[in-house]
């Protein structure tokens, strides 16, 4: 079983930064590729970013030239730095990630509780 612990979310004012991040506890045998995605009031959970064990990264248009993901193999953490934020940012940020709990195991998608991220003046 993985579980996965979202911090950093806040309230920013328009044009502001935050860092988000999303730590893997638990057992399992490894974590593949991982994710953050955000779900606004009312809208469909969005992917942001994903990015894989190797550190091969993508973006959506919601997360393209503002946001940047990174993560941390050996403390099992995923980052996610947004930058020139907006109120159309405004959502919970949710991580996930694609883990075997054992070597013979078919992986899973694991998420997150989710934090949020509120963008106001």
């Amino acid at each position: 079983q993985v579980q996965l612990q979202e911090s950093g979310g806040d309230l920013v004012q328009p044009g502001g930064s935050l860092r988000l991040s999303c730590a893997a506890s638990g057992s399992f045998f490894n974590i593949g590729t991982m994710g953050w995605y955000r779900q606004s009031p009312g809208a469909s959970r969005e992917l942001v970013a994903t990015i894989t064990r190797g550190g091969a990264t993508k973006y959506t248009s919601a997360g393209e030239g503002r946001f940047t993901i990174s993560r941390h193999n050996a403390r099992n953490t995923v980052d996610l730095q947004m930058n020139n934020l907006g109120p159309e940012d405004t959502a919970v940020y949710y991580c996930n990630a694609n883990a075997k709990e054992s070597m013979f195991a078919d992986p899973q998608i694991y998420w997150g509780q989710g934090t949020q991220v509120t963008v106001s003046s």
